[in-house]
Parts: C-alpha cells; sequence; structure tokens
C-alpha cells in the first residue's frame, strides 16, 4: 500500500522548507502543491487567486489533491494553507496518506506573515494590526481541519532540523 505524507498548516508556517528537508531525509520525491498549480497555469498563486477568485481557486487546489492522491509514488506533499478546509480535501489526505499539522502561534505567525503579505492574497491589504486579528480569526476556523491529522507539531520553539527529526521518528512508528 502506497502512502503518500501531506504536510498542512498555516500558510508561512514552512511547510515547503520542511517538507522538502523530510522528503531528503526520507528519500522521497517532495511536492508543493502550490508550485504545481503555479507551473500549471503559469501565474503566480496570488494571481490566480486575483483573477478566478476563492471559490475558483479552491476547486484547482482540490483537483491538484485529487490527482496527488491517485498517484502510486510514495512521496511528501506540502499543501496550500486553505486545503485541507474545502471540500472535505483534509478526509482525501487522511485517507491516502500521513497528514502533519505543522501548528505555529499566532503571534509567530503574524511576526512572519507581515514581511510577506504582498505575496499572500488573504492579507495582502491588510495592516499589522489587521493582520494578527485575521490570522488569529482564520487560524481558528481552519484548526478543527487541521486538528484532524494524524500527527500535531507545535514548530514554535524547534528548529527546522528538529521539526524534520521529530516528524522522521514520528513517521516511522506510523509505518511500522
Amino acid at each position: 500500500m502506497t502512502k503518500k505524507i501531506f504536510l498542512t498548516g498555516y500558510m508561512c508556517v514552512g511547510k515547503t522548507t520542511i517538507g522538502n528537508n523530510l522528503a531528503r531525509k526520507l528519500n522521497l520525491p517532495f511536492v508543493d502543491t502550490d508550485l504545481l498549480i503555479e507551473n500549471y497555469y503559469q501565474k503566480k498563486i496570488i494571481d490566480i487567486f486575483e483573477e478566478k477568485g476563492e471559490k475558483e481557486f479552491r476547486k484547482i487546489e482540490q483537483n491538484t489533491l485529487q490527482k496527488i492522491a491517485k498517484h502510486k509514488k510514495n512521496m511528501v506533499i506540502s499543501t496550500g494553507g486553505g486545503t485541507p478546509c474545502f471540500f472535505q480535501n483534509m478526509k482525501l489526505m487522511n485517507i491516502s496518506g500521513i497528514t502533519v499539522y505543522l501548528k505555529i502561534s499566532t503571534k509567530l505567525l503574524t511576526e512572519r506573515l507581515i514581511n510577506k503579505k504582498h505575496i499572500r492574497p488573504l492579507i495582502k491589504n491588510k495592516n499589522s494590526e489587521e493582520i494578527e486579528c485575521f490570522v488569529s480569526n482564520n487560524l481558528l476556523e481552519r484548526e478543527l481541519f487541521y486538528n484532524q491529522a494524524s500527527v500535531i507539531c507545535h514548530v514554535d520553539k524547534m528548529t527546522d532540523n528538529d521539526i524534520v527529526k521529530y516528524l522522521v521518528q514520528k513517521i516511522k512508528l506510523m509505518y511500522e
């Protein structure tokens, strides 16, 4: 039976970085759903989001996730921050493999997002206070989905290497 490792969590939590490192450590291919979408459409996520709207973008995400879930290969997959929260996507990921929620505090998340807001469609027009409020409220809503993950990893006080070591340990136990 093939298994996949899906990394979930809020935008800017480090899913792509951790995913790349985890894939290398496990000697598996790495896939980033946002990059797949960008490559297919030859546009950045923020531009696709603006042109097509959130509803259509979420359908594109779902379609991409379904293709990955059907793939026979083992792999590490970094998902978009909202992916688990729409169209029963979290259920699909849980059925198709191991899901990991990279959990982070609102405070640390806000600090990271303030410098990257120009590439994040949901917060690009918000000031620092608005970002913190938005993140706090949005994270509360999304945690209903994120908390359905097979593994929850609190990343606030961990280095990338610590996170990868922790995940390798957890994943190996789940595969045994």
